[in-house]
């Protein structure tokens, strides 16, 4: 490949952002002298996280609409229309041989404006229900990379190419030895391990459910990983023990997959992307406050496989105890960990790789 420039867009969330970051960096393994340029939304976790990993980023003004009548919703257009505004000064300018889309508000204006110079383009959509801004852009985009089968009813399907969610080379290659991953942690390397994930925010609800079971988890002899997010680590922090590890946030989830026996996690899709790699079962509690309820959909797409157990909030207080002790009979473990394996896609990275060579 010649040297090329390339605009990645996305971000507002890590399920956004870092399939964009997995892109960039399989670009630039490939491709040393490629020229990549993120273009993201002013505020949001991007603009940090970006150039913590190597790579320029310009923010737009630009937010979403909300579910009710709020001051951002009304100064919407405005923003909106500034965004295109700047998308287009960077385009002219930057002159990118592609543009590559993962989500999130940024990315509408960009793409938009780069199809209307007829610019090759390449939308990655992470989820099983996919957001808005993907399906506006869906009729613009030359190609359209999926994680789920059956996304035709959102989407051209000419268009379509399943390849799964990019996820993290250190996690798709699953080298480290679980004994040696629960040592790292300082856990009992004999004893069975929960790993709770709810983002790196926290997740209210997920949180006052294992406060409320750690006592039943310690009965169960069961020792505790418990990412609690940065918002709620002052709250539970307390409550550590030689068994119960509690941390704001983890970043050494390769790691922290390897030392897990089970999993009980949210739903995004870059996790349950992971979740499939690393083939460990996993109770999931979808959050039910995200756009088109979309969590709640990429977790019955593993359950109607069998690869998960999914419990809502709204029947985590009758549920939860039964779903869990369900998780740890080994003939079910061995059922979703099989069923895990055979949907996973740990070359989803690369696949979209050579499709977005194929636009150049």
């Amino acid at each position: 490949m010649k040297p090329s420039r390339i605009i990645i867009s996305g971000g507002g969330t890590g399920g956004h952002l870092f399939p964009a970051l997995a892109i960039a960096e399989e670009l630039k393994f490939l491709y040393a002298d490629v020229d990549i340029l993120f273009v993201g939304a002013l505020g949001r976790i991007e603009m940090t996280k970006v150039p913590a990993a190597g790579f320029k980023i310009i923010g737009l003004w630009v937010d979403g609409l909300q579910r009710k009548l709020t001051f951002k919703n009304l100064i919407f257009p405005v923003k909106l229309l500034f965004s295109l505004i700047k998308s287009l000064f960077i385009v002219i300018s930057y002159r990118p041989n592609l543009v590559i889309g993962t989500g999130g508000y940024a990315s509408g204006p960009l793409i938009f404006v780069a199809s209307l110079f007829k610019i090759p383009s390449l939308i990655q959509e992470q989820n099983s229900y996919p957001g808005i801004t993907n399906k506006l852009l869906s009729k613009r985009v030359n190609t359209i990379a999926v994680a789920y089968e059956g996304l035709e009813r959102f989407f051209p399907k000419e268009k379509l190419v399943v390849t799964g969610n990019p996820i993290r080379k250190s996690i798709g290659k699953g080298e480290i030895d679980p004994i040696e991953a629960k040592n790292l942690f300082k856990m009992n390397p004999k004893k069975q391990t929960l790993v709770v994930l709810g983002g790196s925010l926290g997740a209210r609800r997920i949180n006052q459910l294992i406060a409320e079971r750690l006592d039943w988890f310690k009965s169960l002899n069961i020792q505790v990983i418990w990412q609690c997010g940065s918002l709620y680590y002052d709250t539970y922090k307390n409550l550590a023990t030689n068994e119960i590890i509690i941390s704001a946030f983890i970043s050494e989830m390769d790691r922290l997959y390897a030392a897990a026996d089970v999993i009980i996690s949210r739903a995004g899709a870059a996790t349950l992307s992971e979740l499939c790699c690393v083939a460990k079962p996993a109770l999931l509690i979808p959050s039910p406050n995200v756009a088109e309820n979309h969590q709640f959909h990429n977790a019955m797409a593993l359950a109607k496989q069998n690869a998960a157990i999914v419990v809502t909030e709204n029947k985590l207080a009758t549920d939860f105890e039964k779903a869990f002790n369900a998780l740890l009979e080994e003939k079910k473990q061995k059922e979703i960990t099989q069923n895990l394996r055979q949907m996973a896609k740990p070359n989803a990275t690369k696949d979209i790789v050579n499709l977005a060579q194929e636009l150049m």
